[in-house]
């Protein structure tokens, strides 16, 4: 697939996927005798886990980090075992605050919906 494929298959901008390649949040792109970037399955690949770990937050220098020891080989397994690790305990983190969030929320949205209905707020606003 061309860049221009990628980009629409992914909606991401073409300048994206480079600076991906560029900073080594993806390996260097499968490239034609011309030097076009040919993006094959694997390349595919990198690039949705990118996108789904920058989805998740997480940092750039982390997915940077991982593709480093993906390239380092087979001896970097518990490394990369850590890293994932360590990044699924921030998400469970954030997931936590988000269910408390909107535990809040769904607590206020039930107090309004009575208010709405009968006319007056039972409680004090906070």
């Amino acid at each position: 697939m061309t860049i221009k494929e990628v980009s629409e298959k992914y909606n991401i901008t073409q300048d994206t996927l480079r600076y991906y390649e560029r900073v080594g949040m993806i390996p260097t792109v499968t490239r034609t005798s011309g030097g076009i970037r040919d993006y094959q399955p694997k390349d595919l690949s990198w690039v949705e886990l990118a996108l789904c770990m920058r989805s998740a937050g997480l940092p750039v220098e982390s997915m940077i980090e991982y593709v480093r020891l993906f390239q380092q080989g087979d001896s970097t397994f518990a490394a990369r075992l850590q890293l994932l690790q360590d990044q699924r305990e921030v998400l469970l983190e954030q997931r936590k605050q988000i269910d408390e969030t909107l535990d809040r929320l769904n607590y206020k949205i039930a107090r309004y919906q009575v208010a709405v209905e009968t006319g007056k707020l039972t409680w004090k606003e906070e």
